[in-house]
């Protein structure tokens, strides 16, 4: 196999990656593309457990926005012992103060208002979590979706290596039974094929481990067989990339949304402490029947506590919890404003230079590598060079291919995750 032809079977994914990617997938209906599977993260079993504490969350505020429910009383009393309750029908005639009552609590202190905003502002939370797990998986499954697109291409690089070592060393045993080479460079040359053999095998199993992940995060059930399209995305220059990000400010996030509602949330609870001290009212009525004195006898009475009054306790403990909780949620909603401006800069980072990493090997470190090998290749046919320095000449392209394609691999999961970042 001459150098022209190896360079261009082992080069062929990387072509791929500059056709549009409707062409990429034309011919293959079973691929999975990028966008199916973005879209399959954002339902996966991590983003279903989260909307699940959205839907509680919203039966809280069902249950905080009520008011206290009604009691019903009954009740029997003078029932005399000793002298007896008399003849007749038990509930008419008998001596039996027999009374049927109501009581209900008027809560004061907008305390209903506050419960119901707190739980609001939970809810709003949740959701908010929803949309930050979204993000987060839609990046990782980004992340296998890449993997397994440079798994894929890894392996026609290796295979086409492969393929190459065992036709130079089918043609060295030839020459070796020719009498035109020693023995020992025809065993390298059977080392070389069943080293690229071997570097073919671990890659297939690199490519089943990176299925096995992306089918864990897309929902798919049959991963032996799962391939994704090459979407890869454009090379750009690092100076051509925008300096600054579409988010103006970290709070448009949804880590840091999520922990402004919970810090409204605290304050809420703040103030339904602190409204605790306003007393409530229990107001309560009750129709008595008593034969021998009134069988028409009502009563009506109001109850309210004495916190503060007669005792001295009047809700210091749970006004205090709450204010140590509003400090927390302050505390964490400025540790997550960091970490988001952090994380900014960091994807800004990760994007331009993994974007010059993969842009030089693109446009000079592989076309000299090429070049490199081909004119080894030559040199070898023409009786110029030995085979060891033949050699390592593919050595360091089938190196150089690799570290491309890494590159490429990384560039692509920086490119998508500022994207997503960005939505």
């Amino acid at each position: 196999m001459s150098i022209r032809h190896f360079l261009s079977a082992i080069s062929l994914a990387a072509l791929t990656a500059c056709l549009p990617a409707a062409a990429q997938t034309a011919g293959s209906q079973s691929e999975l593309s990028l966008a199916q599977a973005l879209q399959a993260a954002q339902n996966n079993l991590d983003v279903s457990l989260a909307r699940r504490l959205v839907d509680a969350a919203r039966g809280d505020i069902t249950a905080a926005d009520r008011a206290p429910t009604p009691t019903l009383s009954a009740k029997a009393a003078s029932i005399d012992l000793q002298n007896g309750i008399g003849s007749g029908n038990l509930i008419r005639d008998k001596r039996i103060d027999k009374s049927l009552g109501l009581d209900w609590t008027y809560e004061r202190g907008n305390k209903r208002v506050l419960r119901t905003q707190a739980a609001q502002s939970l809810a709003n939370a949740a959701q908010a979590d929803v949309d930050e797990v979204k993000i987060q998986q839609q990046i990782t499954t980004a992340g296998a979706y890449f993997d397994l697109l440079a798994a894929q291409e890894r392996i026609a690089e290796v295979d086409a290596i492969a393929k190459s070592a065992a036709q130079l060393a089918a043609t060295a045993q030839r020459r070796v039974k020719a009498g035109d080479l020693p023995a020992l460079d025809a065993a390298r040359t059977e080392i070389e094929a069943q080293r690229a053999a071997t570097d073919l095998a671990s890659t297939q199993l690199d490519r089943q481990r990176a299925a096995l992940s992306l089918a864990l995060l897309t929902g798919t059930s049959n991963a032996a067989s799962l391939r994704v399209a090459a979407d890869w995305p454009p090379l750009q220059n690092m100076q051509t990339l925008p300096q600054d990000g579409a988010l103006s400010s970290v709070d448009a996030r949804a880590d840091v949304r999520a922990a402004q509602q919970r810090v409204d949330a605290a304050r809420a609870a703040l103030d339904s402490a602190a409204a605790q001290k306003s007393r409530d009212l229990t107001l309560g009525t009750s129709f008595d029947h008593y034969p021998g004195t009134s069988t028409r006898l009502l009563e009506f009475r109001v109850q309210m506590p004495l916190n503060g009054f007669l005792g001295s306790y009047n809700f210091q403990g749970e006004i205090a919890k709450a204010q140590a909780q509003l400090l927390q949620a302050e505390d964490t909603l400025e540790k997550t404003r960091r970490t988001a401006a952090s994380d900014v800069q960091r994807l800004q980072q990760d994007r331009q230079g993994a974007a010059a990493r993969a842009l030089s090997y693109e446009s000079v470190i592989l076309p000299r590598a090429r070049k490199v090998a081909e004119l080894a290749e030559l040199a070898y046919s023409k009786g110029a060079m030995s085979l060891t320095e033949l050699i390592d000449a593919r050595r360091t392209l089938r190196t150089i291919l690799l570290e491309a394609l890494s590159a490429r691999t990384e560039q692509a999961k920086a490119a998508q995750a500022w994207l997503l970042r960005q939505l």
